[in-house]
């Protein structure tokens, strides 16, 4: 399992927050995922046999929302 933090660019509203937390939490292997709008940040477990980390900046990319960064960690 690895920690996964995304940092956004451009989370404006809350109404995209569940949007992307939503997005987030049906990809194969992600687990407790959370969506901080004050902070701009997703953060998410991921099994990486089941799904690479880095690929959850892809997902939120596709929804329209520039990553700025991508930080994983052992969990």
């Amino acid at each position: 399992m690895k920690k996964v933090t995304l940092k956004l660019n451009d989370l404006s509203c809350p109404s995209c927050m569940s949007k992307i937390q939503k997005a987030v939490s049906q990809q194969p292997g992600v687990s407790n995922a959370v969506v901080m709008f004050n902070a701009g940040k997703v953060k998410a477990e991921v099994d990486e046999s089941q799904l690479a980390p880095e690929a959850l900046g892809d997902v939120v990319s596709q929804l329209g929302y520039q990553v700025e960064k991508i930080i994983v960690k052992e969990a």
